[in-house]
């Protein structure tokens, strides 16, 4: 079976409810995910909590489960920087750390003050010096104090840290496949994984180790899928307006993200996943999606598909 992960991020409560803590939500659900048996917890980079410090915390509290950042968007974090903190995680994690990256959007990025230019470029140059320094090596060009490996590397974060790119363009594809371990998808069913994504990004990783498929599905164990489904497209919208999820969603022959919703029983979750993995798709990224029973038992029902 495919390799299930969930995202601890889903359901979330807004910023504004008064009395709880996101360390402590996250916390909980990294101990559920581990204790259910799942593969990965995942964690996307918001406006608000900060990912990788997040996963120092979990990393102390959690064992025996892969934590995957999904993703850190890079333009306005300077590659030496993220090195550290990745690093640094890792040497918590003793290993476990996946580091996703990714460019944002048109009128995302800009927030940081930063306008959306170049994208693929930005995330080349990242790379040119992060890369290395995640395999302990001296980065290109780097001379003078703080430019040795000694002085980079983080005691305890055996290298290399692997690292995964959000990519569904044909050039990001390209460079998961050349550069990365492979690609984290949102809002890909599974037409594009195996018609798009798979073959740009197999291509391009011609000669390296098998690339890596994070596909991100949101799956609910629900009596009512179309409820679910509603909710999901509402709450996906502003995604699926966004040019690149808007053409994905045409190559998947969907209106709605609402369409790529996993929902249903045990066995209409277990076809659905296994559609992703048919496609090939190597891991999933699961968002549990519906109300709060909903949820909870969704979890259990992918601890039991990702023991079977």
């Amino acid at each position: 079976m495919i390799g299930i992960g969930v995202n601890l991020a889903a359901g979330l409560p807004d910023s504004t409810t008064p009395g709880w803590n996101v360390v402590d939500a996250v916390l909980a659900r990294a101990r559920a995910a581990a204790a259910a048996g799942l593969r990965t917890a995942w964690l996307p980079q918001t406006y608000g909590f900060d990912t990788l410090t997040l996963f120092a915390a979990v990393a102390r509290e959690v064992g025996g489960i892969e934590l995957g950042a999904s993703v850190v968007v890079v333009q306005p974090r300077h590659p030496r920087v993220l090195a550290a903190q990745a690093q640094t995680v890792q040497a918590a994690a003793h290993g476990r750390l996946t580091l996703g990256l990714g460019v944002s959007h048109p009128g995302l990025l800009e927030v940081y003050g930063i306008p959306f230019e170049r994208p693929v470029a930005a995330l080349r140059e990242h790379l040119d010096v992060l890369a290395p320094l995640l395999r302990g090596e001296r980065a290109p060009g780097a001379a003078g104090a703080g430019s040795s490996p000694a002085e980079t590397a983080v005691p305890g974060a055996a290298p290399p840290v692997p690292v995964l790119l959000g990519a569904l363009g044909p050039v990001m594809l390209r460079l998961a496949g050349e550069r990365a371990g492979g690609t984290i998808t949102f809002l890909a069913g599974p037409r594009t994984i195996g018609e798009h994504v798979l073959p740009l990004l197999s291509a391009a990783a011609a000669g390296r180790p098998a690339p890596r498929v994070v596909a991100g599905v949101p799956v609910s164990l629900t009596a009512d899928p179309d409820r679910v489904r509603a909710e999901v497209a509402a709450q996906y919208a502003g995604y699926a307006a966004l040019p690149t999820y808007a053409r994905t969603l045409q190559r998947d022959g969907v209106a709605s993200p609402g369409e790529l919703v996993v929902a249903g029983d045990v066995a209409a979750i277990d076809a659905g996943l296994r559609r992703y993995a048919d496609a090939g798709a190597t891991d999933l990224l699961v968002s549990p999606v519906g109300d709060a029973a909903e949820r909870a038992r969704t979890l259990d029902v992918l601890g039991a598909l990702a023991r079977a």
